[in-house]
C-alpha cells in the first residue's frame, strides 16, 4: 500500500542519510542492568558479552575444581578425571533482520514503513558497532534476500546501509511483482542456518505474513539466542478518520475505500487490532521483547524510551 501524504523525505531513504544516523545511535543500549541478589556481589558490572564462556582445553583434576566440570567421556578412556577448561567470551555477534517488501511502502505521517525500518536498523548496527560487537544483516524483499556477514568496523556497517538503501530505493507505487508473504519465513531459515547460538537478533518488520511457522521459528532462534522484535506499525489504521476515499494498492492491483461506510471502517479496524493482539500474544507466550516502532515520531527518541522502558532480559547462559 502506498499514499501520497508523505513529503519526499520521508518515503526513500539514502546511504547517507543512513550513516548520518551514527551520532543518534549512542544513548541506545542493547545490554540489560539486571540487579545482582548476592550477598557478596561486588560494585562493577561486567562488560562482558555473549555467551559466557568458551572451551580452552583438558587437564587432569585438581582438589578443589568443581566436579561439574569434569569430562565424563575423557575420563573413561584415560582412567583418570578430566576436567574441562573454559575461558571467558567477550563479544556476542548481532544480527540485524531488515524488511523492504512492498508491504513495508506505506505511510501516513512521516515517513513510510520501509523509512522507519531502514533507521531503526542503522540506530542498531550503529550502536552494537560501539559497544565493540560485529554486526552483520539480511535485508529481504519480494524477490531476494542480501546478505552481509556480521564484521566489526564502519566500513561493514557502511555497507549494510548502502545494501538497505538498495532495497529501499526500488520499492515504489508501481510495484509489478507479486507480493511475497513466504519471505519472513524463508529470512528467519536463514538467520537460523547462521546463528546457531549466542547470537543477538533483531527482527525489523512489520511482521506481514506472520503465521505458525514464524513463531516456531522465533521460538527456537530465542532457545539459544537473545531476539528482539522491533514492530513497524503506522498509526492511520489505528486511527482511521470517518469522511475520506482512499485508495490502497499491493502493486498490480488497486482498490478504492470509502471510509464514510461504517462496516469499512471495522472491517480495517477489526483487521489492525486482531494483529496487534495475535502479535502481543507472541510476546507473553515467547517471552520475546515485541516494541511497537510508529512511523508518525522521530525513530530514535522512540528506539531509546522502548529499550529502556521494556522488561526484557538477555537469556541466562
Amino acid at each position: 500500500m502506498s499514499t501520497a501524504a508523505l513529503s519526499s523525505d520521508g518515503v526513500y531513504v539514502t546511504t547517507e542519510q543512513l550513516v548520518a544516523l551514527e551520532g543518534r545511535a549512542r544513548n541506545l543500549t542493547f545490554v540489560q542492568k539486571a540487579r545482582s541478589h548476592q550477598q557478596l556481589a561486588g560494585r562493577m558490572q561486567s562488560a562482558l558479552r555473549g555467551r559466557g564462556l568458551i572451551f580452552e582445553e583438558l587437564r587432569d583434576y585438581l582438589p578443589g575444581d568443581d566436579i561439574r566440570s569434569i569430562d565424563w567421556r575423557v575420563t573413561a578412556r584415560t582412567n583418570k578425571p578430566v576436567v574441562r577448561i573454559y575461558g571467558e567470551e567477550k563479544e556476542r555477534p548481532a544480527i540485524l533482520v531488515v524488511d523492504q517488501r512492498i508491504n513495508m511502502f506505506f505511510g501516513s505521517r512521516r515517513a513510510m514503513k520501509s523509512v522507519t525500518a531502514a533507521e531503526a536498523a542503522m540506530l542498531s548496527a550503529w550502536r552494537i558497532l560501539g559497544s565493540g560487537d560485529r554486526v552483520g544483516g539480511f535485508i529481504f524483499g519480494d524477490g531476494d534476500i542480501e546478505e552481509v556477514k556480521p564484521h566489526r568496523s564502519r566500513n561493514a556497517v557502511i555497507a549494510l546501509a548502502d545494501k538497505i538503501a538498495t532495497k529501499n530505493a526500488a520499492l515504489n507505487a508501481g510495484f509489478a511483482g507479486a507480493p511475497s508473504p513466504a519471505s519472513l519465513d524463508e529470512v528467519l531459515q536463514r538467520v537460523a542456518g547462521v546463528a546457531h547460538h549466542d547470537h543477538l537478533i533483531v527482527i525489523i518488520s512489520d511482521f506481514g505474513g506472520h503465521g505458525e511457522t514464524t513463531r516456531d521459528l522465533l521460538l527456537a532462534l530465542s532457545a539459544r539466542n537473545d531476539v528482539i522484535c522491533l514492530l513497524i506499525y503506522d498509526p492511520f489504521l489505528l486511527e482511521l478518520p470517518k469522511s475520506a476515499d482512499i485508495v490502497v494498492s499491493g502493486g498490480g492491483l488497486q482498490a478504492e475505500l470509502s471510509l464514510s461506510q461504517a462496516g469499512v471502517r471495522k472491517s480495517i479496524d477489526t483487521f489492525a487490532r486482531n494483529r496487534g493482539r495475535e502479535l502481543r500474544a507472541w510476546q507473553r507466550e515467547l517471552g520475546l521483547p515485541m516494541l511497537p516502532v510508529s512511523t508518525a515520531e522521530e525513530t530514535a527518541p522512540q528506539l531509546r524510551r522502548l529499550l529502556e522502558q521494556s522488561a526484557w532480559r538477555q537469556r541466562r547462559r
